[in-house]
């Protein structure tokens, strides 16, 4: 990993810690490098050992941003079942395939494709081991 420079701020003018990799970690200068790739793979097998059939982990952000990147991976037939959108988002599928679905419409995405979420409730479904990024930045 690239080394990286810790803020040297105030208490006044402090950023609050993001939760990377599923740990918080204070706010940094500098660039970090990690392989969507390699996660991809880890969820992937941790999905297919799952009842769920799901894995997760956030990549970028948290409840406590505006911004958030989550890595999905889901076995073949696995569902994130209907709920709400959360705000503006993003579906970039980066293995597999899987189904984006509303009440009224569905989309189909690929490898490499990117889907805009609805500001409707929503559903997605897996066609085949799939792995995808989900981007959402929620409403202020």
């Amino acid at each position: 990993m690239t080394a990286l420079l810790q803020i040297g701020l105030s208490s006044r003018g402090c950023a609050p810690p993001i939760l990377h990799r599923g740990e918080m970690v204070p706010t940094l200068v500098g660039m970090e490098k990690f392989s969507l790739e390699a996660l991809a793979r880890e969820h992937l097998d941790r999905a297919s050992e799952s009842a769920s059939g799901r894995s997760a982990e956030t990549v970028y952000g948290g409840h406590e941003h505006l911004l958030r990147q989550t890595l999905v991976s889901l076995v073949s037939g696995a569902s994130m079942d209907e709920h709400e959108s959360p705000g503006e988002a993003t579906v970039l599928v980066m293995r597999g395939r899987v189904r984006l679905s509303t009440s009224e419409t569905s989309w189909d995405g690929l490898a490499g494709d990117m889907l805009l979420v609805p500001p409707a409730r929503h559903s997605l479904h897996a066609l085949e081991d799939s792995t995808i990024l989900l981007t959402v930045a929620k409403r202020v």
